[in-house]
């Protein structure tokens, strides 16, 4: 059966890979597989652009062994002088290759301080782009990182409106300042099982480590982690093999 992020027994252990070359991507690779890594998260950015094409792109998927592969393209300094055009074909590229799920971003065509445009324009394009990622075959999901606090009911519209677009998962990143605010957005992600009609991933930074650790528990469709910390790697990204013990010591 193909590899899919749609339908799992429990919240996918999910790798994310932020490496400069395949070597390292594929050393990764292989030691997540025998600690019990399920799906893995190739952010393409992160590599030097030398490595950035359809060769390396399959030798790192067949590292994988069938299991889901995420993939990103996203506006970074990375990528600077690359147009979202070039982003956006990048990402079929990726779906051509064999990626199971494209991160198209909220604001891709138009560039918006919460990651979601509302130019109609953009909206248009982006609703093509995923259609097209849809023909090959792909899962998409639309990600907004807001990078700070944002309550209920802004995450709730930012849902509704990725959803709207057509993506099969939404994913919104915000932050919390305290306690009171990471508590929240555990509530936060309660509101989004009821109320959406797809799987979702929320995450939070800042103060964190609880929602990181137990969002999947109430409703967050995967647990993005690492096999190992860098200086290229997301620091609020558990271990692997510390979030596998949270993860199958839960009862589901």
């Amino acid at each position: 059966m193909k590899p899919t992020f749609l339908k799992y027994e429990k919240p996918l252990l999910t790798v994310i890979l932020q490496c400069k070359n395949p070597e390292t991507a594929i050393r990764r690779i292989e030691k997540s597989l025998e600690i019990g890594g399920e799906a893995f998260g190739l952010q393409t950015e992160s590599l030097e652009k030398e490595y950035r094409n359809s060769e390396t792109y399959k030798k790192i998927f067949a590292a994988m062994q069938g299991r889901p592969i995420y993939v990103t393209n996203y506006r970074t300094s990375a990528n600077k002088g690359i147009s979202d055009e070039e982003l956006a074909k990048g990402l079929l590229t990726l779906a051509d290759c064999g990626a199971t799920l494209c991160d198209v971003m909220g604001d891709l065509f138009c560039k918006h301080p919460e990651e979601l445009t509302d130019n109609e324009e953009a909206i248009a394009k982006q609703i093509e782009l995923i259609e097209r990622l849809h023909e090959k075959g792909a899962e998409v999901l639309m990600s907004s990182h807001l990078y700070k606090y944002a309550p209920a009911e802004r995450v709730l519209e930012i849902a509704r409106e990725q959803q709207r677009r057509g993506a099969d998962i939404v994913k919104i990143v915000t932050k919390a300042e305290n306690m009171e605010q990471q508590i929240e957005n555990l509530r936060i992600t309660h509101l989004l099982k009821k109320e959406l009609k797809v799987p979702f991933l929320f995450l939070s930074g800042g103060e964190c480590m609880l929602h990181r650790r137990v969002g999947a528990n109430i409703g967050s469709c995967m647990y993005l982690c690492v096999y190992e910390h860098d200086e290229n790697s997301t620091a609020a990204q558990p271990l692997l093999e510390k979030i596998k013990l949270i993860r199958d010591n839960m009862e589901w």
